[in-house]
């Protein structure tokens, strides 16, 4: 078992109960982006897939330090993968 903290919610978690989040650079920015699959190269984050979690991570800007950006930062992609999986889940 492999244990990853959650961005949002500072809770210890077995890695296969979080979704891995990367970051991505285009034009406009950086784009905070769902790792599901744990394959994407580069530096990762951990987050439980819920909306609680989600609003803490996005409160504390835990993205911008655990990912080391800078710069304007989206989060969209991220926000609706959780609340999709949020009603998956439900």
């Amino acid at each position: 078992m492999v244990i990853r903290t959650c961005v949002g919610c500072r809770q210890r978690a077995d890695k296969t109960t979080l979704v891995r989040v990367v970051a991505d650079r285009d034009d406009t920015g950086w784009t905070v982006e769902p790792d599901p699959g744990g394959s994407r190269p580069g530096r990762g984050a951990h987050l439980h897939p819920a909306e609680r979690c989600l609003k803490l991570a996005l409160d504390r800007r835990a993205f911008v330090r655990a990912l080391r950006l800078e710069g304007p930062v989206s989060t969209d992609a991220v926000a609706e993968w959780v609340r999709v999986e949020a009603a998956r889940r439900a």
